[in-house]
């Protein structure tokens, strides 16, 4: 499902003393079935910018498309509830939004709140328990007995019942441990591309920016700063080092060489893997001289 902005602007208490711009003319085209990583600060604009996505917030001005659903200043909330439907949400902490006696009746809230029949809602949840990595049995358990992990994984179980055309994840790994959010962002890249998803991820880890990203969107102050490939993005880490953001630690390392030996590589490697080739490369070339 493509998504596009048009000359989006929002501003928090609108018309009021406490008026603040938090989006600035935003024009943003997300082709269908692309993985869109969104970095930056904290108050940048990125999770503004996604609320945006399934009308959580409608612009002060300007347009959001998603699909062919309109979202304007003065589009009724009545007539966008269908794109709830569309555009799944993972929050930070989606396991705080858990509320059902038990996990099975947590995972098909959401669905046959959407008039999804019971038993098409339940033949879901005990698909989705599986590809979370759960097992069956925790369906008939309360999801408040569970681990911090296993909870995140029932909550985003509850997203995907819905069958959304496209994810939305707002730091979706936050608070679990190295394996973990390994095994969470491998879950949904996995998705992603088992379903054509059009994905939207919000990351401080430059590192799943750079691995799982199509793109890669840089918010500052509310305006959309650059956009380019995980390679045309890393290739120019003093700029990003300027705005007060990281690089992937094989794009550090690569930096901190390149500025050692005084000569560049020639390509931004963002694995070990094409560290290691375009170094053998350097040093054949250097031989060959």
């Amino acid at each position: 499902m493509q998504i596009s902005f048009q000359q989006v602007e929002y501003r928090y208490s609108y018309k009021t003393p406490f008026e603040k711009l938090a989006l600035d003319d935003i024009n943003l085209r997300i082709p269908s079935g692309q993985f869109l990583a969104v970095i930056g600060h904290t108050g940048s604009g990125k999770s503004t910018l996604l609320q945006h996505l399934n009308a959580l917030l409608k612009p002060t001005s300007g347009q959001v498309n998603v699909g062919d659903v309109e979202i304007t200043p003065d589009k009724k909330l009545k007539s966008l509830k269908p794109i709830r439907q569309k555009v799944g949400i993972v929050f930070q902490f989606p396991e705080h939004q858990l509320f059902e006696e038990t996990v099975l009746k947590d995972i098909c809230y959401g669905p046959m709140n959407f008039g999804v029949p019971e038993e098409v809602a339940k033949e879901r949840a005990k698909e989705l328990i599986v590809k979370v990595g759960l097992s069956e049995e925790i369906l008939d358990k309360s999801p408040f007995d569970l681990s911090g992990g296993q909870m995140r994984r029932v909550a985003i179980a509850g997203v995907l019942a819905m069958d959304p055309e496209v994810i939305v994840l707002d730091e979706p790994t936050a608070g679990l441990d190295p394996r973990g959010q390994r095994e969470i962002m491998d879950m949904f890249y996995d998705l992603h591309k088992e379903k054509g998803l059009t994905t939207i991820l919000v990351t401080h880890s430059m590192e799943d920016a750079a691995h799982y990203a199509d793109e890669i969107v840089i918010m500052q102050k509310g305006r959309l700063k650059r956009k380019g490939s995980p390679q045309a993005i890393f290739s120019n880490p003093e700029e990003l080092f300027e705005m007060g953001l990281d690089v992937p630690d094989v794009v550090r390392f690569q930096f901190m060489l390149e500025e050692r030996i005084g000569r560049k590589l020639g390509v931004t490697c963002l694995t070990i893997e094409e560290l290691v080739e375009a170094i053998h490369s350097f040093e054949e070339g250097g031989a060959s001289r």
